[in-house]
């Protein structure tokens, strides 16, 4: 039940946003819900809008918290009601706004997207059309660096066909090597796997010949365009994009989800993190721990799908 003094008020706030501050309809309709919940909030202590304390709304956030409401969407909760109270003090009506250090919890950090070994596999098997030998063994090295050593697309592009005191990066087919220049200027030296030496002698063999035009002596770069000079990031993405819906992929790959993937496989196989922090570069180890987490929904799926007691069966309970 809303008191008649809190309706008044809400009214009046309501009005003074959607006539003094000129805000669209729709925030108005949001800041409206937020307050709704307030009022059911102040109603469960029996108290008025103006009665509430900063514990009160400390309990209340922690309420809807425990409730499974998102970090996000209490921090929006809380503006709006942060908004109500910032008026109601220039009013007069209250002392202090009751929300003003109240904040939202810190959102857990999304897990990274990271292909399952089927998809990967089905991505970098992929035969794209014999129309253009060129570019699909140029995009068939790239994908096969990526996933083979964990690299950065900004690794990918500083590879060179060459080593030089100029190279920011290079390929060491010998000795199946990547030399690379990462984050902060650290360089580091990861292994190449044979699919993606295989791939990139192919690619090799034909970088040299453009169907576009003649490549320019002085191009050092490895991965290059049809005009001839160094990928950009942008172009990767969307050569990986095309290759992977093109593959019959649910959902398009992006470069840095290839390398998600490499060390999330690694984990799998070994449980290492110390060798894969070394491989993808990471100067703390706390970086690389939230493989682990991918690590462990892999098993759980594993878990669900084969153990004969993962599952409750029908109608054995409710």
């Amino acid at each position: 039940m809303v008191h008649d003094q809190d309706a008044a008020l809400i009214e009046r706030y309501l009005t003074h946003v959607r006539v003094e501050k000129r805000l669209a309809s729709r925030t108005v309709v949001l800041y409206t819900i937020d307050l709704v919940k307030l009022v059911e909030f102040a109603n469960q202590g029996e108290l008025t809008l103006t009665q509430v304390q900063n514990h009160h709304v400390r309990r209340w956030v922690a309420q809807m918290h425990a409730h499974g409401r998102s970090g996000r969407g209490i921090a929006l909760i809380l503006s709006g009601w942060r908004g109500f109270y910032a008026w109601l003090g220039r009013t007069g009506l209250v002392g202090s706004n009751p929300v003003q250090d109240v904040r939202a919890p810190k959102a857990g950090k999304p897990l990274p997207k990271a292909l399952g070994v089927d998809q990967a596999m089905q991505l970098a098997d992929f035969k794209e059309s014999p129309d253009n030998p060129w570019l699909a063994a140029r995009d068939s090295a790239m994908v096969e660096l990526l996933y083979s050593s964990g690299l950065r697309v900004g690794e990918l592009i500083g590879l060179d066909v060459a080593a030089s005191t100029r190279a920011r990066g290079w390929v060491d087919v010998v000795s199946a090597e990547a030399h690379v220049l990462g984050k902060g200027g650290k360089r580091r030296s990861v292994p190449v796997g044979a699919q993606a030496l295989a791939a990139l002698q192919k690619w090799l063999a034909l970088r040299g010949v453009t169907p576009w035009q003649k490549l320019s002596a002085e191009e050092a770069a490895l991965f290059i365009g049809r005009t001839g000079t160094r990928l950009t990031a942008q172009s990767i993405w969307l050569r990986l994009r095309r290759r992977s819906l093109q593959a019959g992929l649910a959902a398009p790959v992006h470069p840095h989800m290839l390398r998600h993937s490499f060390a999330s496989h690694l984990l799998q196989s070994s449980s290492d993190l110390r060798a894969v922090q070394e491989l993808l570069g990471h100067a703390n180890i706390s970086t690389t721990q939230v493989y682990t987490r991918l690590d462990f929904q892999h098993l759980a799926r594993a878990y669900d799908a084969a153990h004969p007691r993962a599952k409750v069966k029908d109608g054995s309970q409710k």
